[in-house]
């Protein structure tokens, strides 16, 4: 896409997938069965080139996934048996960039994301009883990011790399999960690198997981029993360079396997298991800077991470039991370059081999 002078708006999506499947229900039981392989490579490819105002809002949305499906009842019930697989010879690439080295706009908004395999159920006022399988031979990479010489607004751009996730989200329901995940590529990783003239305010992140669990219901019952592999090298960079800025950060999050449950008024059952024994988890942020005011940089690196959480004032109880066992090498690191005049500079990196954190609080906003 060739942008010379636009007034309101620039969007631009691209959207790539091996194979996918949807499977809906209103008041009625859903038994789904699904088995999907992906042998091929797949590869999404978005280039945004400015040469003059692109506008007050600019949309770029980038995503390549291998297999992708989509399991969901409202008022009913719903029992799945799902089963994904990518071809160890087959890679998933996400290559996202805007180039607007002597372009404008107000605001800026860029997703770069690949995914080997995905699988998300969705419940409102439903039961469900669901099992899901993964395995990710393929390598999974993202790549890209933007440059301008003035944005007057906000700009982040955001790159993620998954081998294998898991979604659920539920309302009002009832869930019962298992889920098994290995992920056996070679490399997971996630880049994204910006540039500007000068900008208000500046994020550029990057996010690269082996595995990834996420699960979240507001209902009586969320229970998760979760195997997670991690064979990988799993890396996250992110580079965000500007002359002058109001704010400007760079962040970078990596982990061999990740899973979060949650459930807002009922009880949280969480059973994990998790093996890192891949590459090495690394995950690097840069912030390079002219003259401007706040400057950060975080990176963040983990073997396993597991977090759940249930709610204090609906009478909420948790009941976890975690395994979690890391070999391989876990390494953060941040950097904050100012070269001329700031107001504050920070940078901060973690890396953890196991991580796992439980609470039971009061929803946000009480």
């Amino acid at each position: 896409m060739n942008v010379v002078e636009v007034s309101d708006f620039t969007t631009a999506n691209t959207h790539a997938v091996g194979n996918a499947f949807e499977a809906t229900a209103e008041g009625q039981v859903l038994d789904v069965r699904s088995d999907q392989a992906a042998n091929g490579d797949v590869a999404a490819d978005t280039r945004v080139n400015v040469t003059g105002y692109s506008g007050d809002t600019v949309s770029v949305t980038n995503t390549a996934t291998g297999n992708s499906g989509f399991a969901g009842a409202y008022d009913g019930t719903l029992t799945a048996v799902t089963n994904q697989n990518t071809a160890a010879t087959a890679a998933i690439a996400g290559n996202s960039r805007v180039n607007a080295s002597g372009g404008s706009a107000g605001d800026v908004d860029s997703l770069n994301q690949a995914t080997g395999n995905s699988q998300a159920f969705g419940l409102e006022y439903a039961a469900a009883g669901v099992r899901a399988n993964q395995t990710n031979g393929a390598t999974v990479s993202t790549d890209g990011g933007g440059d301008y010489a003035y944005v007057s607004g906000t700009a982040n751009f955001a790159a993620t790399s998954t081998g294998n996730d898991i979604t659920l989200d539920g309302q009002g329901s009832a869930a019962r999960v298992i889920a098994g995940q290995l992920n056996e590529a070679s490399r997971i990783q996630a880049s994204s690198f910006t540039g500007y003239g000068s900008v208000q305010a500046a994020e550029t992140r990057a996010t690269a997981a082996g595995n990834n669990i996420n699960a979240v219901n507001e209902g009586p019952l969320l229970d998760v029993y979760a195997d997670q592999r991690n064979l990988a090298y799993v890396r996250a960079e992110a580079r965000n360079a500007a002359s002058a800025y109001g704010t400007a950060g760079a962040s970078a999050y990596g982990v061999g396997n990740a899973v979060t449950g949650g459930d807002i008024g009922g009880e949280v059952i969480l059973d994990t298991v998790q093996i890192n024994d891949g590459g090495g988890i690394e995950a690097v942020a840069n912030l390079i800077g002219t003259d401007g005011y706040d400057a950060t940089s975080t990176s963040t690196a983990m073997g396993n991470s597991v977090t759940g959480y249930a709610c204090s004032d609906c009478e909420g109880r948790m009941t976890v039991g975690n395994s979690q066992v890391n070999r391989s090498d876990v390494g953060a690191q941040s950097i904050v370059n100012v070269t001329g005049s700031g107001r504050s500079a920070s940078g901060v990196s973690t890396a953890v081999g196991n991580t796992a954190t439980y609470y039971v609080s009061r929803p946000s906003g009480q």
